[in-house]
């Protein structure tokens, strides 16, 4: 919007009140049409009751720009939550940071989805969250490389549940999808529910420093060791492995703090000793999965023909450890009974002595 418009609203807005700018028509005895921007507004108010729906929202901008995996930071200072999301997804690019919190920018020009939490794809969700929000804001994000979205909200005008420890419980169906079938409807039950819907995407929900831990961890796991070493820039690598790159704790903390995850240099030398656990992906937290034992790969390299020895080499040898044996029968009064018996198992060639002490 220019300066001149903006003069211009700022005028209307004084000489007539605020309501002038709400309204499209006046209908007559107390009805009226309002502007679509205003309408917008007010759809985004309702959208929004808790800070529990701001994190359904997050995570299903998530889902639909192709996250497999997504980690969800969250904590609590007296009555502000803040929270941060990152994913793997497609990613923003940076000139539409602030385009897609306002109503109706969305990616999904041909399709919406429905789900279980409602109509998706009106590019009202992240307008929505601002709206409800204390701020929210694109902290990181460029096209192939993820997304990190941060929110704080005010928890004296958006509320959230008083129970934010305890976890729901989780159940399969008779087909083994698992449901939540009880607990506080708190952020861990929604997280939850989520991680329900699509066990496909890999949630991860916990604080900052337990994120942090997490994202490194996930990311060693998928990253080659050259990645690790000669990655001089992090930047050059999607948001959610950048933690892995880190050559110490100074660089952690400043990357951290660059995708919305603020840390002190003490908690990055933690995380980077190991003294933080990675977090396990939500599902397996609540409902923990049998791990089929990985089969070894077969060695193909490896020879698997038997050993073959003549019979008569085996008497010859059966002979010569005869003679040997002798050697121990004089000095501990000891005789063979039989001759040795020599078997020859695979790779192995067994030799087996039969013996009885003199009185």
């Amino acid at each position: 919007m220019s300066d001149d418009a903006e003069r211009l609203i700022e005028f209307v807005s004084s000489v007539s009140g605020d309501a002038y700018l709400k309204v499209e028509e006046t209908l007559g005895d107390g009805f009226v049409r309002l502007k679509v921007s205003e309408a917008e507004r007010r759809q985004a108010k309702h959208d929004i009751r808790s800070v529990e729906d701001v994190v359904v929202e997050l995570l299903r901008n998530a889902r639909d720009a192709h996250a497999q995996r997504i980690f969800v930071a969250t904590t609590r200072e007296g009555d502000e939550r803040r929270m941060t999301v990152i994913d793997d997804g497609v990613g923003i690019p940076e000139h539409l940071h602030e385009a897609v919190f306002e109503p109706r920018v969305t990616s999904k020009l041909e399709t919406m989805v429905v789900d279980r939490w409602g109509v998706h794809g009106r590019g009202m969700a992240l307008f929505s969250v601002r709206s409800n929000a204390r701020t929210a804001r694109i902290a990181c994000s460029a096209p192939h490389k993820g997304c990190a979205i941060s929110v704080t909200a005010d928890l004296t005008h958006l509320l959230e549940r008083a129970d934010q420890s305890s976890w729901p419980d989780v159940e399969p169906d008779e087909a083994g999808n698992l449901h939540v079938v009880r607990g506080p409807h708190n952020i861990a039950r929604r997280v939850t529910e989520f991680s329900c819907e699509h066990p496909e995407v890999e949630v991860y929900l916990g604080s900052v420093v337990e994120i942090v831990a997490t994202l490194a961890s996930v990311a060693r796991s998928v990253l080659e060791p050259s990645d690790l070493l000669f990655c001089d820039d992090p930047s050059a690598v999607p948001i959610w492995q950048r933690p892995a790159v880190c050559a110490d704790a100074e660089e952690l903390a400043e990357v951290c703090c660059d995708i919305g995850l603020e840390i002190s240099e003490r908690s990055a030398h933690r995380i980077l000793a190991g003294e933080i656990d990675p977090l396990p992906c939500v599902l397996d937290a609540v409902a923990p999965r049998p791990r089929t034992p990985a089969q070894a790969r077969p060695d193909i390299y490896r020879d698997r023909r038997s050993l073959k020895i003549a019979a008569h080499d085996l008497a010859a040898f059966a002979a010569e450890l005869e003679e040997a044996f002798d050697v121990l029968a004089e000095r501990y009064y000891l005789r063979l009974k039989g001759d040795p018996k020599v078997k020859v198992l695979g790779d192995e060639i067994r030799v087996r002595f039969l013996i009885e002490k003199d009185e």
